[in-house]
Order: structure tokens, then C-alpha cells, then sequence
């Protein structure tokens, strides 16, 4: 099992570069960062709690971090921890992605997320009950763009004409798409027909209820279910329990770093670093 760190990189904390080369200096497999672009005061509460916290609004923008990043490191995998996609233009998107996996040598790892925020979503001009639809159709616009030589596409959200569009991803159809959301059948249905994984949160989804119905879904597509990447955030400490998430089909475990400064991140970054076979 791969293990990985994330990080709220903010204006008030350790550096991108720093955290990522941090992270690979130790032994890490991935490292991993968030989005939001803003926090409207009208947010309300997060699946976390009543109270969304600060670092939320304070977070450095998911692709300039990852562009540090890569620039900082030569091995660690680079991850969208995870990518609102929904709340960007696609043809933007593509290019940012192919980017950075372009830049990275192919490291990149697409971790993608249909979003809660209903405020954010609508000042972004997102109907929050079609973000699911528009997720979809952005990965497929931006698989194209990716895959061809003159692209095009005509959705319900997503239209453009024929179209040249580099760097390509070095990464064959583009990075893998790791999709971040609630089990259930929407979520089953979505990692069958676009998914190479699911990316559930510790103690927020019945991970070991949900896994097999995810497997069952992707097999019933005509996909090998043993191809799944199923990445766990927040992942727990305790050797044992990740020796028995492993049996249950995990394949990479994703630790929490505090969102601050070098005294509390490295040591931090040290103590998980003990669980590196």
C-alpha cells in the first residue's frame, strides 16, 4: 500500500515546494493539496462540522502548487486532493492539467470532486444539483483535448469547435481520475463509466461496506476491477488498522499534515514517516 501526505498549503503556512520536497526527502509516495477558491460568508457549515475552518479560505491555489511542487521534486506523485472541477472551464482546466502533468514528467494524480459548497458552486455559476452531470462532461471535454489532434465537442455544458491544444499529459489519456465523493449509487455509477479509482474520507464513508459495490460496478462495465485505485484521506496511524484496510483493498493510505509552519510540519512529516516499510 502507497502512503501519502496532504496539506492545506496558505498564506500562513509552509510552502508548497517546501512541503512537497519535505514529503519526498522522507520516503512518501504522494503528496497532496486542495482547492477552494473562495469561502462566501453565506457557506454556512461543512460535512466537518458548523464551522468551516479558516484555512479553507485561506488556501493557495491548487495548480500553482502543484506547479511549485513539481519544480521542488524529481519522484513524488503529485495530487488534486481534490479538483472542483465543476467550477472551472474546461478548456482552461485541460491546460492547467497537462501542464503540470506535462512538467512533472507525468506524476500526476487527478483527484476530483463534485463539491458541497452550494454558495461557492453558485458564484462560479453552477447549478449545484447538475454538478455531478457537469463534472462528467468537463472529463470528457478535457479527454479530448487531451487524447486528440484537432478536438471538439458538443454537450448540454460543454461546446467547442475543432480545436489544437498542447502540452499534451505525458501520462496516456491523460492523469487518472480518482474520484473524491460519498459512497452510494451516483458514486458507483461515476467511477464505472469515467473513474480509475475512488478517494472516500476516514470516518465519513462505509469504506469497507462500500468497496465491493464499487469493484462490482467497475467489472460490470467491462473494466478489471483490480486496476481500482482506492485512496483513503485521512487515513489512520495505527499500523495495524492500515494493515487491515490493505486486505481490504486499499491501495494508498493518505495522512493529514497540520496546515503551518516548518517547526510543526517537519516533525509532523517525521513521526508518519515511521510507518514507511
Amino acid at each position: 500500500m502507497h502512503l501519502g501526505v496532504i496539506v492545506f498549503p496558505t498564506d500562513r503556512s509552509l510552502g508548497p515546494a517546501e512541503f512537497a520536497r519535505a514529503a519526498e526527502d522522507r520516503g512518501f509516495e504522494s503528496v497532496w493539496f486542495p482547492e477552494h477558491s473562495h469561502m462566501p460568508l453565506a457557506s454556512g457549515g461543512w460535512p466537518g462540522g458548523p464551522h468551516i475552518p479558516e484555512i479553507y479560505a485561506r488556501t493557495v491555489d491548487l495548480f500553482v502548487s502543484l506547479s511549485a511542487a513539481a519544480g521542488a521534486t524529481s519522484r513524488i506523485r503529485l495530487g488534486t486532493g481534490i479538483c472542483l472541477v465543476a467550477q472551472h472551464h474546461p478548456i482552461w482546466l485541460a491546460k492547467q492539467i497537462a501542464s503540470v502533468d506535462f512538467l512533472s514528467s507525468g506524476r500526476l494524480i487527478l483527484g476530483v470532486g463534485f463539491g458541497w459548497n452550494r454558495a461557492e458552486m453558485a458564484h462560479h455559476g453552477v447549478d449545484f444539483a447538475c454538478r455531478r452531470e457537469i463534472t462528467a462532461e468537463h472529463i470528457a471535454a478535457m479527454r479530448a483535448l487531451w487524447t486528440e489532434e484537432v478536438a471538439s465537442f458538443e454537450g448540454r455544458f460543454v461546446q467547442f469547435g475543432p480545436s489544437r491544444a498542447w502540452p499534451k499529459p505525458v501520462q496516456a489519456g491523460g492523469p487518472p481520475v480518482i474520484l473524491g465523493a460519498g459512497a452510494g449509487p451516483k458514486l458507483r455509477h461515476a467511477v464505472a463509466a469515467y473513474g480509475q479509482g475512488w478517494a472516500p474520507m476516514n470516518g465519513r464513508n462505509p469504506v469497507a461496506a462500500e468497496i465491493q459495490g464499487v469493484r462490482d460496478s467497475v467489472a460490470a462495465s467491462g473494466r478489471d476491477p483490480d486496476e481500482l485505485d482506492i485512496t483513503l484521506f485521512a487515513a489512520p496511524t495505527d499500523p495495524a488498522r492500515l494493515d487491515e484496510l490493505q486486505q481490504l483493498g486499499i491501495t494508498r493510505a493518505v495522512f493529514g499534515v497540520p496546515s503551518a509552519g516548518a517547526d510543526k510540519v517537519f516533525p509532523a512529516l517525521d513521526l508518519l514517516a515511521g510507518l514507511l516499510g
